[in-house]
């Protein structure tokens, strides 16, 4: 079978640095440097998905771009990618293109937003991905590369360039990489993915247009019902300082809290549900974080917002290192102008 040839320009340039400094001058990273995508490393990735070099993944359906394989491969691997990673990132922008996911908006708004991505499945132990100990950090190659190439992809494929179409006014970190896998293994609950209809032992990715994760902390009960009161509090106050809007939130629970919940008897609906009841503000309250302004429009002081519009927008996920009554959470963008997406990652 004939090879179909590449299209994309090609540069030839001494060695891996200037290669690199090429790339800053052309605007082509996301600052950092990159790794120089040869011919043989694009085409590793897209034989580890299965793509032809012109096969269309998606389109952003504002403007109509389509995210073709070539030039996804090649950002997966300007971002360090192996090829085995290449079927997470093809999923995650599957994932992204989805109507509800809102592309275009989550990603030109002023308020920053960046794909949070969570890997589940076999593919997790496969490429080495890191579920625990400094889950939202450094340290994996997997873990930051698949982000990574999705943050290369929205610049140099939808021109997702801060200042142009990118305007947010601070962006957060997770605009370089903000993706973890999900601890299956040591965790009594179903997985992330299995609760969002994925059959059970496929991989799959879920996928949010999340803001900058506020992590908490309670040491100081074994009840599950205070720690639940402690994440709906953290909630609370990203409505009243940052949007009251209801959407999507993301709650990692590592194994120290985790273990207190499943000792209870705790499932993730439990905490879903407890969330869903008491993560509510009225509108009287923002006068006391400075908002007073708004306090007597709209429906009044004592109108209620709830965070969630059922119990089953929180996304409950197992992940975090041993040690530590921590958790974390992740707000939504803009509430439910932007919704969790979960698809099945494609191997061959």
């Amino acid at each position: 079978m004939m090879t179909q040839p590449l299209q994309s320009a090609t540069y030839e340039l001494p060695d891996a640095l200037e290669a690199n400094e090429f790339y800053q001058r052309q605007g082509w990273t996301d600052g950092l440097p990159i790794v120089p995508p040869t011919e043989e490393q694009v085409r590793a990735c897209l034989d580890a998905a299965g793509l032809s070099p012109g096969e269309v993944i998606g389109i952003e359906t504002v403007r109509q771009r389509p995210l073709v394989a070539e030039k996804v491969a090649i950002n997966a691997v300007m971002a360090g990618c192996l090829p085995a990673y290449m079927p997470v990132v093809v999923a995650v922008l599957r994932a992204m293109c989805e109507p509800e996911f809102n592309l275009h908006g989550s990603t030109a708004s002023t308020g920053g937003s960046a794909p949070f991505i969570v890997v589940n499945g076999p593919i997790r132990t496969t490429i080495g991905m890191n579920a625990t100990h400094n889950v939202l950090g450094n340290g994996s190659r997997a873990n930051a590369t698949i982000g990574r190439a999705i943050r290369l992809v929205l610049l140099n494929v939808l021109g997702c360039i801060p200042g142009q179409l990118d305007r947010a006014t601070l962006g957060h970190p997770g605009k370089f990489t903000f993706c973890i896998a999900e601890d299956e293994e040591d965790s009594p609950w179903v997985p992330l993915a299995q609760e969002r209809g994925i059959p059970a032992g496929v991989s799959a990715v879920t996928v949010l247009a999340g803001e900058s994760p506020r992590q908490l902390m309670n040491e100081w009960t074994q009840d599950p019902e205070e720690l639940a009161a402690t994440v709906a509090a953290e909630i609370r106050h990203n409505m009243l300082t940052y949007s009251v809007w209801p959407g999507n939130y993301a709650l990692i629970v590592p194994k120290q809290l985790r273990d207190i919940f499943a000792a209870a008897g705790w499932q993730k609906q439990d905490i879903r549900e407890y969330v869903y009841r008491y993560a509510r503000v009225r509108r009287r309250e923002w006068a006391t974080v400075g908002k007073k302004n708004i306090v007597d429009r709209g429906g009044g002081p004592e109108q209620e917002f709830a965070a969630l519009r059922t119990p089953d927008d929180l996304l409950v996920i197992a992940a975090g290192g041993p040690a530590g009554g921590f958790a974390a959470i992740v707000p939504p963008w803009l509430g439910s102008r932007s919704r969790a997406v979960t698809k099945a990652i494609v191997t061959v």
